[in-house]
């Protein structure tokens, strides 16, 4: 096996990138897209490909409060390509996969990446995770021509267009899917106060900003509070307690994974038992429904496929569920996933490119890339008009410490 994990950086020269792990909201927003950049790509040397391997690398967060995604994905990831290695690797070149851990601190992934691309020369950056975190790296990643392939954010600025269209995305973005299940709830319940808790980045601020935007167009319904959180922030009482005081009826929560479990976890310790609470796609995971103490029942989130235990006994779903639980001993996450839909983007596009592997052989590749996924039963498909693989949205509940599927939204 060649998985490389790295959770030390080496001390490189990142520029002059003010930056904190709370993120700072004015660098945030930038495209990643060079000035003179063009549409051709001929012209930049290809890194990472040599007559017997592709090298991908990965910023991720293996150690920080969303290692629970981090390390499930890059684990299914690497167990995804040792097979396609085994086979034979791709046209004739094994994939190596190099992930250095920024423990959601956007200096380190900045500067992961510099050493990525600039050392490592990997030819493309895999599964790269955090919205802040992908921003502050695509200059680095865009001068050298390394494309971004299914980072672990879907934040708008992700699925944006440049020059050299070098972004492909998993699924929906933040605003689209959280508008779609805040406006589902809203009719199905009648709410009228509409709150947020959220992460002051690209993340948490696409839910905010669709909470503006239905409070806005509905006139039956108003944002009557928006109360932001640190990654790391672990003590929710005050901020629920005035969430309550605000009588709100729906709560829109783009927290860290054990952010959301503790935000639910005190309303229903409080007895504010009619409040509801939903989670974009980040909240959709096993851990969040098996909170001890049912401490995030009736907790909604959207995603893009339903819960594997719903489908228990369609074969690929099993088959995947058993060999990640033997070769990790532990069940299967939605960073598991992620990694397993996005290693198989990967390798379809890389074949795709044909042995003459660059930059626009592979983006020719990805924009082929279609069929449906037996793990999850997803339909993915690239096409040249969108990089998005899969449109599917869900609407979920935990009920009785497990993800229950209410409704397709999309």
């Amino acid at each position: 096996m060649r998985w490389t994990f790295k959770t030390t950086l080496l001390a490189l020269t990142v520029g002059t990138i003010g930056l904190v792990g709370c993120n700072n909201p004015e660098t945030t927003s930038a495209t990643g897209t060079d000035a003179e950049a063009t549409a051709s790509t001929s012209d930049i040397p290809v890194q990472g490909v040599t007559d017997t391997e592709i090298v991908l690398g990965g910023a991720n967060d293996l150690s920080g409060p969303f290692a629970g995604f981090g390390n499930p994905a890059v684990t299914a990831a690497n167990m995804y390509f040792d097979e396609v290695n085994a086979a034979g690797g791709v046209n004739g070149r094994k994939i190596r996969y190099i992930v250095e851990d920024h423990s959601y601190q956007v200096p380190k992934a900045v500067q992961a990446a510099n050493k990525l691309v600039s050392r490592d020369k990997v030819f493309a950056m895999l599964m790269s995770l955090g919205t802040p975190h992908n921003l502050a790296s695509f200059p680095i990643m865009d001068r050298a021509n390394v494309p971004s392939v299914m980072p672990i954010t879907f934040a708008t600025p992700m699925q944006e267009e440049g020059a050299l269209n070098r972004r492909y995305t998993i699924g929906s973005t933040y605003y689209d899917s959280m508008k779609l299940g805040m406006e589902y709830l809203i009719a199905e319940n009648d709410v009228k106060n509409l709150c947020v808790m959220y992460i002051p980045s690209d993340y948490g601020e696409e839910t905010n900003a669709a909470a503006k935007d239905i409070s806005d167009n509905n006139p039956n319904v108003t944002l009557v509070a928006s109360s932001s959180h640190r990654p790391d922030e672990t003590d929710f009482s005050g901020a629920i307690a005035k969430l309550k005081e605000s009588n709100c009826d729906l709560i829109a929560l783009s927290l860290t994974i054990r952010g959301a479990i503790t935000a639910v976890g005190t309303a229903n310790a409080m007895g504010w038992s009619d409040v509801k609470f939903i989670a974009p796609a980040t909240g959709f995971h096993p851990a969040v429904a098996a909170a001890p103490g049912g401490a995030s029942e009736g907790l909604y989130a959207v995603s893009y496929y339903n819960d594997l235990a719903l489908r228990a006994n369609e074969p690929e779903t099993k088959a995947f569920v058993d060999k990640f639980k033997k070769a990790t001993g532990e069940d299967v996450s939605a960073g598991a996933i992620i990694g397993h839909v996005a290693a198989r983007i990967t390798v379809d596009g890389l074949k795709a490119a044909g042995p003459d592997l660059n930059a626009d052989t592979f983006n020719a590749g990805l924009e082929t890339v279609s069929f449906v996924d037996g793990v999850t039963g997803s339909t993915v498909a690239i096409t040249p008009e969108s990089h998005v693989a899969i449109n599917d949205v869900y609407l979920s509940q935990v009920n009785s410490g497990a993800w229950k599927t209410v409704t397709q939204l999309k």
